[in-house]
């Protein structure tokens, strides 16, 4: 297939074409600087592996009940700070109202506050640059990874846990002060969080000023040259480079090395735009998910003890307590709750090129904790070993596809982190995968999209669930006509 993508198409208000236009170009233009003006190569591999050695975190296991700062509510057993701010940890019920299918119970996280995850963008020699943040976070195996320049809840920006301020916050309080690049909510995973949402946006600034310790500018061409390696750029900042603007308005702006035909919106998808939001509507008012709130003491199949809450035939997750200390946080030493996922998942995008445009096979899944119940998601989204006992599971279609697929045709694959910030060594396997096969494999819940609609409806909030925000990012990086399978024999032998 070709290695380069359409545009993006705004799917739902007029744009400013020509300025769209030459947005786009300046992205595509940053993607094609594999070496940093502001911050070579070689500095940068020095400066992360500093960053490594001294942004050393202790994250040690604790009990539930060695938790301080948090308690367990009286008469629900909710894990709940003592603030009554940051997040807490409660139970939940998804029921289908006609009895189709069958409910279940779990544990979930409640965040109803909107944290910023903001990207600074600048101008060096003539070419974008975004100010990248290396971060430890107290889930990451493998602690320091590059996260938004921005990456705090309201909490935390607000200071209720008493630390130290947050670095370039003010250009997102004030956002309009500078060109707007991308701004919108987006959510996170539906399986573990209730309605949690995050403001992605990316302002571009003219004024000069320092990059602190732990910044440094990185071209677009830089970034998705670390996208390819293991668990350097994490979960938030793939979510935020989604959004940026790949494209024109209403017509393609030509990838760095386009060989595709301009694929205005409507004209060579196998969807009109129009068509997929339209599906996609259709099943979110036709869904019969019933969620609501129950105590996370009675939820039904899970058993807590001392350690942890966990399900009781050791599938799915583990709620878990740790107490971390860390340097380079606006708080050294503090304890809190996380969720431990039971083995690794697999992520992945089957993509081809339908009369010239690519496309990707995108799945309208449901899921308990997302704000509409149904998001667009990636063709595969599991953890295997949780359906080992269901061969004809739903969540496995594609797998064997995706996992047996040769060599040749996997053109990205590499073990990338969840939200550290929130889960214990969350790690999945993040593939995209050419598909040779038939087309006509579209059904009630699957269907092929063009990546220039990807990319369009990114512009907005609620369209594509995290795992696929993600897999766009994965699929920008291929823009310059690379292949990304750097981790590919490794994951292999997983």
């Amino acid at each position: 297939m070709a290695d380069v993508f359409p545009a993006v198409a705004s799917p739902l208000r007029p744009p400013d074409r020509q300025g769209a236009m030459r947005t786009a170009a300046r992205m595509a233009e940053s993607a094609l600087a594999v070496e940093g003006v502001a911050t070579g190569n070689r500095e940068f591999r020095d400066w992360y592996a500093g960053r490594v050695r001294e942004d050393v975190a202790e994250v040690r296991r604790i009990a539930l009940a060695e938790l301080s700062g948090w308690h367990s509510e009286p008469g629900t057993g909710n894990l709940v700070h003592d603030s009554g701010r940051f997040f807490s940890v409660e139970g939940l019920a998804a029921e289908y109202v006609d009895g189709g299918a069958r409910g279940w119970e779990q544990p979930v996280i409640r965040q109803p506050e909107i944290g910023i995850l903001g990207l600074v963008a600048r101008e060096f020699g003539g070419v974008l640059h975004f100010l990248m943040q290396a971060k430890n976070e107290p889930g990451n195996h493998n602690g320091v990874q590059l996260s938004p320049t921005v990456q705090a809840t309201r909490s935390n920006y607000s200071r209720v846990h008493r630390g130290a301020s947050v670095p370039y916050l003010e250009f997102f309080q004030r956002p309009e002060r500078h060109r707007v690049l991308a701004d919108s909510l987006q959510s996170e995973q539906g399986s573990w969080f209730a309605g949690k949402r995050n403001r992605n946006i990316v302002v571009e600034v003219a004024e000069e000023f320092e990059a602190g310790e732990s910044f440094r500018w990185l071209t677009l061409g830089q970034i998705h040259r670390l996208l390819a390696e293991d668990d350097v750029i994490n979960m938030d900042a793939r979510s935020v480079l989604a959004c940026l603007p790949f494209g024109g308005a209403d017509a393609s702006v030509p990838a760095p090395t386009a060989v595709l035909r301009s694929c205005a919106d409507g004209t060579g998808a196998v969807h009109s735009t129009g068509e997929v939001l339209s599906w996609l509507a259709g099943l979110r008012a036709g869904s019969d998910l019933s969620v609501r709130r129950v105590p996370l003491d009675g939820v039904r199949g899970w058993k807590r003890t001392e350690e942890s809450v966990a399900h009781e035939d050791g599938r799915f997750f583990r709620v878990i307590g740790v107490d971390v200390r860390a340097a380079g946080r606006e708080v050294r030493q503090w304890t809190q709750p996380l969720i431990e996922p039971v083995a690794q998942g697999v992520v992945a995008f089957l993509v081809a090129e339908i009369g010239g445009v690519v496309h990707a096979l995108v799945n309208a899944r449901t899921q308990a904790g997302l704000v509409d119940k149904v998001e667009l998601a990636p063709t595969v989204q599991c953890v295997p070993s949780n359906y080992a006992q269901l061969p004809r599971a739903p969540q496995l279609r594609f797998l064997d596809e995706v996992l047996g697929a040769p060599a040749e045709r996997v053109l990205f694959d590499s073990r990338l982190s969840e939200e550290g910030g929130r889960f214990h060594h969350a790690v999945n396997r993040y593939l995209i995968v050419d598909w040779h096969g038939d087309h006509r494999i579209e059904d009630d819940t699957f269907r092929w999209v063009a990546l220039h609609q990807l990319a369009g409806l990114l512009r907005h909030g609620h369209y594509l669930n995290i795992e696929a925000r993600s897999l766009v990012a994965c699929l920008h990086s291929l823009a310059g006509g690379g292949r990304a399978t750097g981790a590919g024999e490794e994951a292999q032998a997983r």
